[in-house]
């Protein structure tokens, strides 16, 4: 315990100041550019989250490892929230399995920086697992409260790795991470759930022990909304004709591209020539996803559809709600996803989802009302989802409908972020108790 703190004075303090909260997001740095090296929904996740929470009156730092020796140490997000990169290892990329070994340098650092700062966070929240083993070590060191988002759940992806293929054999790290991920559970004060599905699995295949509370990420619905598919195509230079097919994400073997791919090779859209395929993310050259990419592109080549896929590449994030409006349908081919962020995203700009059915997407879609849900790797199955929302404009544009009204009742950013809050505050209450009581 750090009796360098006046936890009653502390506690006074807070009552009438802003509290203070530290994020933790180990490899999900909310400053990167999404789409470089492994930055993904993660990123988006906990930018958001840092940048809602100050209007529920909280002061955000949120910490992850610094990759790049010219980047800040410090960024200001905005005047009640800032990313704070730590010094974990050496100052460059490392893929996040093999991450782990810096974790106790990352904890050095964050006390370091905290004690400098003389600053003291009542509540820690983790991201991912690597995130979870800083937490519990932070909370033997202080008194806090220690919230958990999985964000990835290591049983069901090594699972869904070995059984797709991409994976052969699971790598050394995973003993490790397996260990972690039934510890954060059984002993953080509060694990958030994206979705029922992964409280099952937690439940089912990580320990029956530890609290647990369902609370779906959110989208940012003043950035994703309708907008006129017409206008969109527009100002991006496409067709207004063309029925597009549209992909969100990372170049990740595990995201099922190829199926996307060789599911509009054979949809009967594509024998019209009427068909496009817009392929939205990925980063530039010497970066993680490049072999991945490549791979894409000679699959692309292979079933002749070169000169109907346009590979867009990195986007800003305030661009790429014209990319969702421009599109007829959104595919999101994962081999596994904890939650799938894009889904919610296309959804909430009323553009019907085609998603495998798996992990989060199953809740995040709801089939035949929202859009489609097929089985992982099913390229047939896939291909006549396809066909069956181009071909039935009507149909089609029932579920756009429905798809919108489905993001702004269960999916608003404001409210997750809102429920998060409550959460917040009710261990902090506790936490008040205990203190005033000892």
């Amino acid at each position: 315990m750090d009796n360098s703190i006046n936890q009653k004075e502390i506690v006074s303090k807070s009552l009438v100041d802003k509290q203070r909260i530290a994020i933790i997001s180990d490899h999900g740095d909310p400053s990167t550019e999404t789409g470089v090296e492994e930055a993904g929904g993660q990123n988006v996740y906990v930018r958001q989250l840092g940048e809602m929470l100050p209007t529920f009156g909280w002061w955000v730092d949120i910490f992850t490892r610094k990759i790049k020796k010219e980047d800040p140490m410090i960024v200001q997000n905005s005047p009640y929230c800032r990313t704070i990169r730590l010094v974990a290892g050496p100052e460059k990329f490392i893929p996040r399995d093999q991450i782990f070994d810096y974790m106790p340098e990352f904890v050095s650092a964050f006390e370091a920086f905290r004690k400098q700062e003389n600053i003291y966070y009542p509540i820690v929240h983790t991201n991912y697992w690597l995130s979870a083993w800083v937490g519990l070590k932070l909370k033997n060191l202080t008194d806090i409260k220690l919230v958990h988002t999985y964000l990835s759940l290591g049983t069901v992806k090594y699972e869904a790795a070995l059984k797709y293929k991409t994976l052969t054999q699971l790598p050394e790290i995973a003993e490790t991470r397996l260990k972690v991920e039934q510890q954060i559970l059984e002993q953080a004060d509060c694990v958030v759930v994206n979705s029922l599905q992964e409280k099952k699995d937690l439940r089912n295949l990580v320990s029956q022990k530890g609290c647990i509370k369902l609370i779906p990420l959110g989208t940012s619905l003043d950035r994703f909304h309708p907008i006129l598919q017409s206008e969109a195509r527009t100002k991006l230079g496409l067709n207004l004709t063309e029925q597009i097919v549209l992909y969100v994400g990372r170049f990740d073997p595990r995201k099922g591209i190829e199926t996307m791919v060789r599911a509009c090779a054979q949809s009967q859209a594509r024998l019209t020539g009427n068909l496009r395929l817009v392929i939205v993310g990925g980063s530039c050259s010497d970066r993680i996803d490049e072999l991945e990419r490549k791979r894409i592109e000679q699959t692309v080549q292979e079933v002749g559809l070169s000169e109907k896929t346009l590979f867009v590449g990195r986007v800003d994030h305030h661009i790429l709600p014209l990319y969702y409006a421009c599109a007829d349908v959104c595919l999101i081919p994962s081999h596994y996803e904890m939650f799938g962020l894009v889904a919610i995203e296309a959804m909430a700009c009323g553009i019907p989802v085609i998603a495998s059915d798996v992990g989060g997407l199953k809740y995040t879609v709801v089939h035949e009302e929202t859009g489609l849900l097929i089985p992982s790797q099913n390229i047939k199955l896939f291909a006549e989802a396809i066909d069956q929302i181009l071909a039935n404009k009507v149909w089609a544009k029932q579920l756009s409908i429905n798809a919108s009204n489905r993001v702004h009742k269960y999916f608003n950013l404001t409210t997750t972020v809102g429920q998060l809050n409550s959460l917040y505050n009710e261990l902090l209450a506790q936490k008040v108790e205990l203190t005033l009581t000892t």
